[in-house]
Formats: structure tokens, C-alpha cells, sequence
């Protein structure tokens, strides 16, 4: 434990010349995380995919997209599915999307994220209007009957424990910054309804230039 404690002293992050507000004043857009959160099958990659496409190719943004899967065949290929891993589970991608938003980047993150704490603690990780919660809203049986990945029939047949809305809860956000209702509008609505809020919100524009914020100095 001393051995620890003297490690930690010697830890001091440097502070580089070029800074999130350079980055901002050359890119012309306010970087943030889209954090896409739901049930299995709600639809969040498909859409957070979507929304990508039109902040690159039509508002020339950086971005990225943190995916589940992907993540989970490489920087978190360690971890399975008991609530302690899924919470450092979403520590890692928190703190992975975190840097993304220092560098600059709309960092797109599509994960269940089934646990309140785990996604306010994200949110915690940023500068405030830096992490925008959608909630990819679809019912579970809806999400039971497109199953495209056989998930739900396996979780009901035994197959695999701690299944998220089968045998291991989802709490619905409280407050998100938007919901989008994927059983009942089709992607291209829902990608509409997430760009108009970051049009209204001056985190991008089509003439390339938005007003910086404080929070870049951070």
C-alpha cells in the first residue's frame, strides 16, 4: 500500500500547449459525447452509425464511434457480463470517449450501459453540455421480436446469465438530453431529431463556425 501511495505522488499530468479551445476554434464545431443508450435491439448502433454519416460527410465533423461489440473484441475482450464488469466496462469507454472529446472529436458511443451511476459517471468525466445522453427507446418485446442476433431467445432458454432486460435490469435514464422512439419512427427521423438538437444547441452548423464555450479551456 505505501508502495502505491509513493506512485501516486510522482503522477502529474502535463499540461500541452495546444488545448481543446484550439482544437474547437480550428474545427468549428463543439466536440461532445452522444452517449446511445437502450435495450439490446433498440436500435442504438444502426442510429448512432446514421447520425455519424451526417456529422461527417455533411457538417465535416471528426468523429468516431465507440461500439459494444467492437470494444468488447479488443480493449475490453477481458471483461463479461456481471455488474462489476459492466461497470468497468463503461469506465473504460468513459474515460477512452473523454479523450476523444479533449482531442476535438464528436465521440459516438453505442452501449446498453444499463446502470444510472454508470452513465452519470460519465457524464461527470466532461465539462458540463459535453455529454448528451439519447435514449434509444423501444420496447422489449419489440426488441424481443427483431432479435437479430438470437440474444433474447438464447437469455430465455438459460443461455446467458445476467441478460439485460431478461434477468438483469435497465434503468431508463431520468433526464435524458433527447429520446428517440425507434419503434415507432424510422431511423432517418430519429437521425433528424438528434442533428436538429445539435444544431439548436450550437454544437454544429452548416457554415463550418460555432461559438466556443468556456468548457474548452478544460
Amino acid at each position: 500500500m505505501a508502495g502505491m501511495s509513493r506512485e501516486k505522488r510522482i503522477v502529474i499530468p502535463h499540461r500541452h500547449r495546444v488545448q481543446k479551445k484550439d482544437r474547437i476554434a480550428r474545427y468549428g464545431y463543439r466536440p461532445a459525447i452522444l452517449w446511445f443508450t437502450g435495450l439490446s435491439g433498440s436500435g442504438k448502433s444502426t442510429l448512432a452509425s446514421r447520425v455519424e454519416e451526417v456529422l461527417f460527410y455533411q457538417y465535416g465533423c471528426h468523429t468516431y464511434i465507440l461500439d459494444g461489440d467492437n470494444i468488447r473484441t479488443g480493449l475490453n475482450r477481458d471483461l463479461g457480463f456481471s455488474p462489476e464488469d459492466r461497470e468497468e466496462n463503461i469506465r473504460r469507454v468513459g474515460e477512452v470517449a473523454r479523450l476523444f472529446v479533449d482531442a476535438g472529436l464528436i465521440v459516438l458511443t453505442a452501449f446498453i450501459s444499463p446502470y444510472r451511476r454508470d452513465r452519470d459517471r460519465v457524464r461527470g468525466l466532461v465539462e458540463p453540455g459535453e455529454f448528451i445522453e439519447i435514449y434509444v427507446h423501444c420496447p422489449l418485446e419489440v426488441c424481443e421480436q427483431r432479435d437479430v442476433k438470437g440474444l433474447y431467445k438464447r437469455a430465455r432458454a438459460g443461455e446467458i446469465p445476467n441478460f439485460t432486460g431478461i434477468s438483469d435490469p435497465y434503468e431508463e435514464p431520468l433526464n435524458p438530453e433527447i429520446v428517440v422512439h425507434t419503434h415507432l419512427e424510422d431511423v432517418e427521423t430519429c437521425t433528424a431529431r438528434i442533428i436538429r438538437y445539435l444544431e439548436e444547441h450550437g454544437y454544429i452548423s452548416l457554415s463550418g463556425k460555432v461559438a466556443s464555450s468556456e468548457s474548452g479551456d478544460s
